[in-house]
């Protein structure tokens, strides 16, 4: 029998926000450093929500791309070169998928690599978690460490609650703490209402997107976005896997529809779907009242919110980030013998040493190779 595709319940509710510690603090720095529209990224990222809904049935994540929001605010790129980096990568992964060509490079990838990648990122979002929890104002403050220790202790003693959802208690939490910490941030959000209108980048910043953000994102779109959570997917919904072609298709329409709005660059990626699935999320159902209430406060309220978002406490958000890092590494443990385990370490060493997810990948494809030539056949 197969597990329903919609399914109305807290459970769901709370699982939505499991992929927060990744999309808040990207999105709202890239607003505030990089004069990225705040109300058009969020309105999009919903609109995609409701899109990715109902066409996979899964809690498939709408993420930021995290290569070019890293690039973009550390070099400080305007916001017409931060869409023109996302276009140009929906348009290179649309290509692929369009072709035919993805199957075959997921299929000539081994397990142990995927498995290693799946692992690699976990660890970073681990490694991302911690640090926003250290970011935090104070210890035992509004936002710090013993608000962290607080929030860990409430995700270990919730984990398995279907009544008190985990992630919709720290969701809460996060509002009250804000508002005390922080009430005039909260006190600017006013309705302002907004609606979508082109802001279509220019061809010298077309240009200049390819080199400085859209070429070091495309590795790891195809990895991460497509690959990894294609894998992740036939994991946690054995009846209802997401198909390569299909998620290649849908990062490659999302930006290249929504960039001549202004929209961030969106994918989806293996980190969202195992924090949504980790805090309860089982149907499309979650990320579709996600999408909608995403869409109906950008039109609504418009860039009133992006001070309010700017004051939710960084330690909830580092703690959610830490679960949803547990959890795909959880889904990575999964491998056969000796030579698989050290091909996913090596691929898990080279994407954190190099700090480079495609160089990475190379070097445990090549030890793959290399070591499957070098095992001894089997006597007859």
């Amino acid at each position: 029998m197969s597990a329903p595709r919609w399914r109305w319940n807290r459970e769901e509710v709370a699982g939505s926000l499991g992929d927060l510690g990744t999309f808040l603090p990207l999105l709202v720095a890239m607003s505030a450093q990089c004069g990225l529209s705040f109300p058009a990224a969020l309105f999009f990222a919903g609109a995609f929500n409701v899109i990715t809904a109902f066409t996979f049935g899964i809690p498939m994540a709408v993420q930021p791309m995290k290569a070019i929001a890293a690039i973009a605010l550390a070099e400080g790129l305007g916001a017409g070169e931060i869409v023109a980096a996302g276009m140009w990568v929906s348009a290179v992964v649309l290509a692929l998928g369009l072709s035919g060509a993805l199957g075959w490079i997921q299929r000539s990838i081994p397990i142990a690599v995927v498995r290693g990648l799946q692992l690699a990122l976990a660890l970073t979002l681990l490694m991302r978690g911690l640090k926003s929890v250290v970011s935090g104002s104070a210890p035992w403050a509004s936002d710090g460490i013993g608000l962290a220790i607080l929030a860990g202790l409430a995700v270990l003693v919730l984990r398995n609650s279907r009544r008190v959802p985990a992630a919709l208690v720290l969701f809460l939490a996060g509002i009250a703490i804000a508002w005390i910490g922080a009430p005039q941030a909260l006190a600017s959000i006013r309705l302002e209402p907004w609606w979508p209108t082109l802001a279509l980048p220019t061809l010298a910043e077309l240009r200049a997107a390819w080199w400085s953000a859209a070429f070091p994102q495309i590795p790891l779109t195809l990895l991460n976005s497509v690959v990894a959570v294609c894998a992740l997917s036939a994991d946690l919904f054995p009846t209802r896997p997401a198909p390569p072609a299909k998620v290649a298709v849908s990062v490659g329409l999302m930006n290249l529809l929504a960039g001549p709005f202004g929209a961030m660059p969106m994918c989806h990626g293996a980190g969202g779907l195992a924090g949504q699935h980790r805090f309860g999320a089982r149907t499309g159902s979650s990320i579709l009242g996600l999408g909608i209430a995403k869409m109906l406060l950008a039109v609504l309220f418009g860039a009133s919110l992006t001070a309010a978002c700017g004051v939710f406490p960084a330690s909830i958000l580092g703690v959610m980030l830490v679960a949803s890092g547990l959890e795909l590494g959880a889904a990575a443990r999964e491998l056969g013998g000796t030579r698989t385990h050290a091909v996913a370490l090596l691929t898990v060493a080279g994407c954190l040493a190099l700090d480079n997810f495609a160089l990475g990948f190379a070097i445990g494809l090549a030890f793959d190779q290399l070591s499957k030539r070098l095992e001894p056949e089997s006597s007859p």
